[in-house]
C-alpha cells in the first residue's frame, strides 16, 4: 500500500515538474491520471504530510499545484473540470493545508465556473463530418502540438459515452460537500465579489438540478452556512444576495421543482433564522417587494408570482404583514404593471391571513383595520383610467366579496366600506357594465352575481336594466356573465320588475348562435319557470281563501303574466319545444298549471262573482298550451270540457266588439280560447271517441257560421282537423277534412258574394238620389252591419283553410278576391258590380285589407297565381295608406321571398322603400323580416340594399337603431366584413344625395326622388351628426388595413377630384361630401391601432397570447410605417392643392381642412418641416395652431383642475383655500412640465393679480369714467380745432392695436 502511495506521489510530481518549465502564460492542466493520483494520496489514510515534504525537498512551491488545477478546473470536459475541483477542494481540507497559500482568488473563480459548467449537457450532437483527408491532417498536426499524457482540446475532445453523466453528477455532488467544508474553514468577508459569485453559481446549479434530489439539499446548505455565518461578512449583505439569487426561481413563469425547493428554503429555513438575526429579517422582509417589482406582466405568471410572494408574506411575522401590506396599497397609485400586481395582492391578503377586517380579538396585530385599507384601495381601482386594472378589481372585488360574505359578522364592515347596495356603488356598477372594455363588463357583472347575497334587497332600475341588455352584447362571455348575474338577482329577489327584465332578457336567448347559451337558457327557464309553477301542484283548494296570490307562491302570477307578453311569448313557445323534443317537461307543470286555472276559477266563486266575467290567470292557458304537446295524459278532459263550456257561455257578437275595441278582459278571453283549442289539439288523440265527435261537431258550427273574432279562427280549424285525423286511415281522414273544406269555402263564397252584390246595389240605388249622396256614410254604415263583419270573417277563414287544405277548390274565390283589391282602379268589373265607383278600401277598410291578406296566403300555395299578383302586392305596398296593411304586405313579401326567390329579387329596391315608412311598426318589421332574409342568403348585399340599411343605424326610433347596432356590430362584421370597406365611399355620396361628382353623377340610376328619401342632406349640426354617427359605424367594423385603404381612397377619390374640379364643391352637396371626408380623416376611429381587426370577439384582457400578441405587434407596426408612407407621399399633396383652391374661392371649407391637417399630423411634431416642405406657408400655419390647441387644452385643463380642487375645499385648512394653496395643489396633481406648467402659472397668477386689485379697491370706489382724466389721441391730420402732434403715425397705430392681457397669453 506503501508503495503505491510513492508510485503515485513520484508521477503527481513528475508530471508536476514537467508542467512547471512550460510557458507560465500558457499553463497547462493535469492529466487525469495525475488528477486520481492526487486524489488517492489525498483521500488516504497518511494525510497531506508526505505531500508537504516531497514539495520541500523537490524545492516546489505549493503555489505550483494552483495554476495546472485551475487549467484543469477551466477545461471543457466536466469530468476532468470536476476531478480538478474535487482535488483542489480535497487540498483546502486536508490537515495542516496552507489554507490562505492554496485559497486565491483565480483558482477560486475557476472552481466556480466549474461548477457553471458542471450541469449543462455533456454530450452534444456531433459536427457534420469534414472530408477524410483534412480529417486526418488535422488530426496528426493535433497529436505532433500534443505531448504524451496531456488531454485533448476543445476541438479534438472526445464525446463522453451517456453513462458519464451520472458520474459527473456524483462528482459534483462530492465537489459541493467540500465546498461546504472549506467555508467552514475560510472567511469571504474580506471578498464580497467572490461571495457574489459563489452565490450566483450556486444558484445556478439550483436552477438547472431539476431531477436530481441531493443537489438541492447541498445548494440549500451552502447557501444558508453564507448567510447563518458573519465570517463571511455582513450578514445583511449576504442575506441580500442570496435572495436576490432566489428571485428568478421564485418567479418563475411556470410550476417547476426549483421554485418549490426555493419556497420550502425560505420558508423553512431563512425564516427561523431571521428571528434571532435582524439584518436577515430585513433583508427577507424586503424581499416580497423586490419580488413585487420584478413580477412579469403576463397573467398567468403574474399569478404564480402572487402566489410565491404570498407564501412568502403568510410565514411573516405580523408587524411585516402590515408592513407589506401598506406598500402594496401605495403600489395601487403606480403604474399600470404595479396596480395590476397590487389588486391581485390584496385579494390574496384578504383572502389569505386572518381577520382581515380586524372583528376579533386582534390584540396582537399592529394594525387591525389593515383589511379596510386594501378594500378601499380596491374600490378606488375599480374605476382605474386602464381597462385592465379596471377589470382585475372588479374580478378581485367579486373574489373578496365572495369569500368574505360567508361569515355574516362582515356584512355590516362590508356596506361601509364598499358601500354595497347604495346609490354609488350601483352607479359604479352600471357605468361598469357599460364599459368600452369587455372584460370590465364580464367583471362588473360576475361582481353583481357575487354581491346579491350582501345587498339584501333589490337592485335599483337602472342597474336592473342595464345587466338586462348585457344579455344582448356581442361577446358570448359577456351574454353568459350577464345571464347568471340576472339569474342570481332573480333567485333573491323574484319581485315584478325583476321577473319582467328576466323574461324579456333571458328567453330571447334561445335562439342565440352560441349552443351553450341555449342550453343555459333551457336549464334557467326550467329551474327559475317551470319548477316555480310546478309548486303550485301542492295548493289546497279547499281552504277557503278569496285571494289568489295568498293561495299560489311568490311569483307564480306574475311569471304567467310576463309569459303572454308579445314579445317573450314566440320565445316560450321555442323553448318549451326544445325541452319537450329532450323529453324534460314533467307531468308536474301541466298538473300545476291545471290547478292555478281551477283555483283562480274557485276564488271568483268564493267573492260572489258571475262567472261569464271570470277569466284565467293571464299566461296560464298559453303556458299550459305549449306544455300539454308534450305531456297529452297530464290534461284532464273533464278539466277541459268544463272550461271550453265556461267560456262558450258568453255572448259572442258582444265580445267580439269589445275585443274592436281593445278591451283587456276581452282580449285576454279571446287568448284563452285560442290556447284552450290549441290544448285540446294537442290532447285530442287521448279524448274518448265519443267526446271527440261532439266536440268536432261543434267546432264546425261555430267555424261555419263566421261570426268568430279573426283570432280564434286558425285556432278552431286547427282543432278540428286535428280530430278528423283521428279517423281509421290517414285517407278517410284527409277525404273528411277535404269534405268540410268545401263546405266551409262554398258557404264563405256566398256570404262575401252577397255582402258585395249588397254594396253593388246600394250604389247603384244611390245615384238615382237628388242630390247624390256622398258614399262616406253610405259606408260607415255597412261598416258596422253584422253583413260586412261576417263578410270579412269570411274572407279570412278562406285564407286559413288554403294554408290547412292547399289543395282546395278555390274556384269563384279568387276573382271575387280580385274585384275587391281592384275596386280603385278603372278596370273591367261583373255586371252585377258594373255600377260599383267606390272602392272598398273607403266602404270597409277591413275587408278590403282581409282581401289582400286572404289573397297573398292563396298566392303562397299557387305558384302561377302569385306571378300575376306579386306586382300588384309591391304596387299596393308603395301607395297604400293604411300602415296595417302596409305592414301586412311587408310579411306576406318576405314570405314570397322565401318562397319565389327569383320572383321577388327584382323588386328588392322598392321593398327596401319600407325603411323609411313613416309608421315605426312598419319600419321595424321589415328591419327584422329583411334582415332575416339577409342571414338565410334569400336576399344578397348588393345594390342600393346596404345603403338603404345605413339609415336605420340614426332612426328615430330607439329599439330600430339598437337593432341595426346588432345587425352591422355583429352579424354583418362576419358574415360580410368587406362590405363596409367596399361601399364607404359611396355611402358618403348617397348619405349627402350628392350627384355633382363626375364620378358618380348616375347614383343609384338616377332616381333622385329615391335617393332623397335616403339621405340625410343638410349642413345644419343634427344632419351632419347623423351621418358621422353611421360612418364611425361603418369604420368600427374595419381591419387596419382597410383603414388605411379607405384613407388612400378618400383622398383620392373626393378630395383630389375636389382639387381637380371634378367634385364642384360651390354646390351644398358637395362642400358637404368634402367636409364630412374631413371630418373622417380626423375622427379617433380612422386612428390606426394594432389590435383593431383582431378577433373581437374575444376578451381584451391585460394578459394575452404571446405568439399572437407578437404578431399583432408586427403587423400594427407595418401598418403603422405604411400610414405615415401613405400620409407623406398621397394625402399630404392632396391636402396643399386643395387649401390653394379653398383660399382661392374664400370656401368656409379652409377652416376644416386645417383642423384635419392638425390632426393627422399631431403625430408627427418633430417632421412638420420634413413633410410640408413644399409648403412653407401652410408648414408656420399648422405649427401656430397646434400651438394655440394645445395651449387652450392646458388651459381648459388647469380650469377644470382648479374648479375640482376648489369644490373639495371644504375639507381643507384656510391656509389651503388661498390662491396660492390651491394652485400649488393643482400643479402638485397635473405635473410641472411643459404647457400645462405654464397654463398653471398663468392662472395662478391673474387670481394673484385680481386678489391684489380687489385688496386695493376694496375700501375706495372705482370712479366714473367721466370724471377720470382720460388722455385723448389726437390726430396727425391736422382737423380744424385739434393740435397736431408730433408723433409718427405708426406709434398712434401701434397704441390702438395694444393687444389685451389674455391675448398676451397666447403669443
Amino acid at each position: 500500500m506503501e508503495d503505491e502511495e510513492n508510485e503515485a506521489l513520484s508521477r503527481v510530481i513528475s508530471e508536476l515538474e514537467a508542467l512547471h518549465h512550460d510557458d507560465p502564460n500558457t499553463p497547462s492542466p493535469f492529466s487525469e491520471p495525475s488528477l486520481l493520483d492526487l486524489l488517492s494520496l489525498l483521500d488516504g489514510g497518511g494525510g497531506g504530510h508526505p505531500l508537504w515534504d516531497h514539495f520541500a525537498a523537490r524545492k516546489l512551491p505549493l503555489s505550483s499545484l494552483l495554476c495546472p488545477l485551475s487549467a484543469a478546473m477551466d477545461s471543457p470536459s466536466p469530468r476532468l473540470s470536476l476531478l480538478a475541483s474535487r482535488a483542489y477542494l480535497s487540498l483546502l481540507v486536508s490537515p495542516s493545508a496552507p489554507l490562505y497559500t492554496l485559497f486565491t482568488p483565480l483558482p477560486f473563480l475557476s472552481l466556480l465556473r466549474s461548477l457553471r459548467r458542471a450541469l449543462k449537457p455533456i454530450s452534444s450532437p456531433s459536427p457534420a463530418p469534414a472530408p477524410p483527408v483534412d480529417t486526418s491532417h488535422d488530426c496528426r498536426k493535433t497529436r505532433r502540438k500534443r505531448k504524451a499524457g496531456r488531454p485533448r482540446d476543445a476541438a479534438a475532445a472526445a464525446v463522453l459515452p451517456a453513462d458519464h453523466q451520472s458520474d459527473a453528477r456524483d462528482l459534483l455532488c462530492q465537489v459541493l460537500e467540500l465546498l461546504d467544508s472549506v467555508l467552514r474553514r475560510i472567511r469571504l468577508d474580506s471578498s464580497h465579489d467572490g461571495l457574489k459569485s459563489l452565490i450566483e453559481a450556486v444558484a445556478a446549479i439550483l436552477d438547472a438540478s431539476t431531477g436530481h434530489h441531493r443537489l438541492p439539499d447541498l445548494c440549500f446548505r451552502i447557501l444558508y452556512g453564507l448567510v447563518s455565518r458573519p465570517d463571511h461578512g455582513d450578514q445583511m449583505l449576504s442575506a441580500v444576495e442570496v435572495l436576490r439569487s432566489l428571485a428568478p426561481m421564485i418567479l418563475s413563469p411556470v410550476k417547476c421543482p426549483a421554485r418549490a425547493s426555493a419556497l420550502g428554503f425560505l420558508t423553512r429555513t431563512m425564516v427561523p433564522l431571521c428571528r434571532d438575526n435582524d439584518g436577515v429579517r430585513k433583508a427577507l422582509v424586503y424581499l416580497p417587494r423586490f419580488l413585487a417589482m420584478k413580477a412579469p406582466e403576463k397573467s398567468e405568471p403574474r399569478a404564480l408570482a402572487v402566489d410565491s410572494i404570498m407564501e412568502i408574506v403568510r410565514a411573516m411575522e405580523g408587524e411585516d404583514q402590515i408592513g407589506f401590506m401598506q406598500y402594496t396599497v401605495k403600489m395601487t397609485k403606480g403604474k399600470t404593471q404595479l396596480r395590476l400586481l397590487a389588486v391581485d395582492l390584496i385579494v390574496a391578503l384578504l383572502t389569505s391571513l386572518p381577520d382581515p377586517l380586524g372583528l376579533k380579538d386582534s390584540s396582537e396585530i399592529i394594525d387591525c383595520q389593515w383589511g379596510m385599507k386594501c378594500l378601499e384601495a380596491l374600490v378606488q381601482r375599480c374605476s382605474d383610467s386602464v381597462g385592465g386594472v379596471r377589470a382585475r378589481a372588479l374580478l378581485d372585488m367579486a373574489q373578496v366579496v365572495g369569500f368574505l360574505s360567508g361569515d355574516e359578522e362582515n356584512h355590516a364592515q362590508l356596506h361601509e366600506i364598499m358601500g354595497i347596495g347604495s346609490a354609488g356603488f350601483n352607479e359604479l356598477l352600471r357605468r361598469r357594465c357599460v364599459d368600452e372594455k369587455a372584460a370590465v363588463r364580464k367583471a362588473a357583472l360576475l361582481l353583481i352575481t357575487k354581491s346579491m347575497a350582501l345587498i339584501g334587497r333589490p337592485i335599483d332600475e337602472v342597474l336592473l336594466k342595464t345587466v338586462g341588455s348585457a344579455c344582448a352584447d356581442p361577446l358570448v362571455s359577456i351574454r353568459k356573465a350577464a345571464l347568471a348575474a340576472l339569474s342570481e338577482v332573480y333567485r333573491r329577489f323574484p319581485d315584478g320588475r325583476v321577473i319582467s327584465e328576466w323574461l324579456h332578457a333571458v328567453p330571447p336567448l334561445i335562439v342565440d348562435n352560441e349552443t351553450s347559451i341555449q342550453e343555459e337558457c333551457e336549464t334557467l327557464f326550467l329551474e327559475l319557470v317551470l319548477d316555480r309553477i310546478s309548486q303550485a301542484g301542492k295548493v289546497n283548494l279547499g281552504t277557503n281563501a278569496t285571494d289568489l296570490e295568498s293561495l299560489l307562491p311568490e311569483g307564480v302570477l306574475d311569471l304567467l303574466k310576463g309569459i303572454c307578453d308579445g314579445e317573450v311569448a314566440p320565445c316560450i313557445k321555442k323553448i318549451c319545444a326544445s325541452l319537450g323534443k329532450k323529453k324534460k317537461l314533467k307531468n308536474s307543470i301541466a298538473s300545476s298549471l291545471q290547478n292555478v286555472i281551477t283555483a283562480s276559477e274557485s276564488s271568483w266563486l268564493r267573492n260572489s262573482m258571475p262567472i261569464e266575467k271570470w277569466i284565467a290567470p293571464p299566461g296560464a292557458w298559453q303556458l299550459l298550451s305549449e306544455v300539454s304537446l308534450f305531456t297529452p295524459k297530464a290534461v284532464d278532459w273533464e278539466f277541459l270540457h268544463h272550461q271550453w263550456q265556461l267560456l262558450d257561455m258568453v255572448n259572442l257578437e258582444e265580445k267580439g266588439e269589445a275585443l274592436d275595441r281593445g278591451e283587456l278582459n276581452s282580449i285576454s278571453w279571446a287568448r284563452d280560447r285560442v290556447s284552450l283549442l290549441q290544448t285540446i289539439s294537442n290532447v285530442c288523440l287521448e279524448l274518448p271517441m265519443g267526446p271527440a265527435v261532439d266536440l268536432a261537431e261543434k267546432l264546425f258550427n261555430r267555424i261555419e257560421n263566421f261570426n268568430m273574432h279573426l283570432s280564434e279562427v286558425d285556432a278552431h280549424i286547427k282543432a278540428l282537423k286535428t280530430l278528423c285525423k283521428r279517423k281509421e286511415t290517414p285517407e278517410k281522414g284527409n277525404a273528411l277534412v277535404l269534405h268540410w273544406v268545401h263546405q266551409l269555402l262554398s258557404k264563405a263564397l256566398k256570404i262575401v258574394d252577397g255582402y258585395v252584390s249588397d254594396v253593388s246595389e246600394a250604389e247603384k240605388a244611390k245615384s238615382f238620389l237628388t242630390p247624390p249622396q256622398s258614399g262616406r256614410r253610405n259606408g260607415k254604415d255597412f261598416l258596422a252591419s253584422k253583413s260586412m263583419l261576417q263578410a270579412v270573417t269570411a274572407v279570412f277563414t278562406v285564407g286559413s283553410l288554403v294554408l290547412y287544405c292547399p289543395s282546395a277548390d278555390l274556384q269563384g274565390i279568387v276573382p271575387l278576391l280580385h274585384t275587391i283589391i281592384t275596386s280603385r282602379n278603372s278596370e273591367p268589373r261583373p255586371k252585377k258590380l258594373a255600377g260599383l265607383t267606390v272602392s272598398f278600401e273607403e266602404i270597409s277598410p277591413s275587408l278590403y285589407n282581409q282581401s289582400w291578406v286572404t289573397l297573398g296566403k292563396i298566392c303562397l300555395v299557387d305558384d302561377k297565381l302569385a306571378k300575376r299578383y306579386i306586382p300588384l302586392f309591391v304596387q299596393e305596398l308603395g301607395r297604400s295608406n293604411c300602415a296595417a296593411l302596409r305592414n301586412n304586405i311587408m310579411v306576406m313579401m318576405a314570405d314570397f321571398c322565401v318562397r319565389y326567390t327569383a320572383l321577388v329579387d327584382c323588386y328588392i329596391p322598392k321593398i327596401t322603400k319600407s325603411l323609411r315608412d313613416p309608421c315605426e311598426i312598419v319600419r321595424r318589421q321589415t328591419f327584422i323580416l329583411l334582415s332575416r332574409l339577409l342571414q338565410r342568403d334569400y336576399v344578397k348585399w348588393k345594390g342600393v340594399l346596404f345603403l338603404r340599411f345605413l339609415l336605420s343605424l340614426v332612426d328615430d326610433s330607439e329599439k330600430i337603431r339598437c337593432l341595426a347596432d346588432f345587425l352591422f356590430g355583429s352579424i354583418l362584421k362576419v358574415k360580410a366584413p368587406l362590405l363596409a370597406y367596399n361601399s364607404f365611399i359611396e355611402a358618403i355620396l348617397v348619405l349627402n344625395d350628392c350627384h355633382v361628382h363626375a364620378g358618380h353623377s348616375e347614383t343609384q340610376g338616377g332616381l333622385h326622388t329615391e335617393t332623397q328619401l335616403f339621405s340625410i342632406r343638410g349642413t345644419d349640426e343634427r344632419s351632419r351628426s347623423q351621418r358621422m354617427h353611421i360612418y364611425v359605424s361603418l369604420l368600427k367594423q374595419m381591419a387596419p388595413e382597410h383603414l388605411l385603404a379607405t384613407s388612400a381612397k378618400l383622398c383620392a377619390e373626393i378630395l383630389a377630384a375636389a382639387s381637380d374640379g371634378l367634385l364642384n364643391v360651390d354646390d351644398v352637396t358637395g362642400q358637404s361630401v368634402v367636409q364630412d371626408t374631413l371630418q373622417i380623416l380626423a375622427c379617433k376611429e380612422m386612428r390606426i391601432h394594432s389590435n383593431r381587426g383582431s378577433d373581437t370577439t374575444e376578451m381584451d384582457d391585460e394578459g394575452g397570447d404571446g405568439g399572437g400578441g407578437a404578431l399583432l405587434a408586427a403587423r400594427g407596426k407595418v401598418v403603422t410605417q405604411l400610414a405615415k408612407k401613405n400620409l407623406i407621399q398621397n394625402a399630404i399633396p392632396i391636402f396643399i392643392e386643395l387649401k390653394r383652391l379653398l383660399e382661392s374661392q374664400n370656401s368656409p371649407l379652409t377652416g376644416c381642412l386645417m383642423e384635419c391637417l392638425r390632426v393627422l399630423l399631431k403625430d408627427y411634431k418633430n417632421e412638420i418641416e420634413e413633410i410640408l416642405v413644399a409648403d412653407k406657408q401652410l408648414q408656420k400655419e399648422l405649427i401656430y395652431d397646434m400651438q394655440k390647441y394645445e395651449a387652450a387644452k392646458a388651459k381648459s385643463t388647469v380650469k377644470e383642475a382648479v374648479a375640482n380642487v376648489q369644490r373639495s375645499d371644504s375639507y381643507c385648512s384656510p391656509a389651503d383655500r388661498t390662491a396660492t394653496g390651491i394652485y400649488a395643489r393643482v400643479s402638485e396633481k397635473l405635473g410641472t412640465g411643459g404647457k400645462i406648467a405654464s397654463a398653471v402659472a398663468d392662472a395662478a397668477a391673474r387670481a394673484t393679480v385680481r386678489s391684489v386689485l380687489k385688496e386695493v379697491n376694496r375700501t375706495v370706489a372705482t370712479p366714473p369714467l367721466r370724471s377720470m382724466s382720460v388722455p385723448k389721441l389726437k390726430s396727425v391730420m391736422g382737423n380744424a380745432g385739434v393740435l397736431s402732434s408730433n408723433r409718427p403715425p405708426d406709434v398712434l397705430e401701434s397704441l390702438r392695436r395694444r393687444q389685451s392681457f389674455e391675448s398676451d397669453e397666447e403669443n
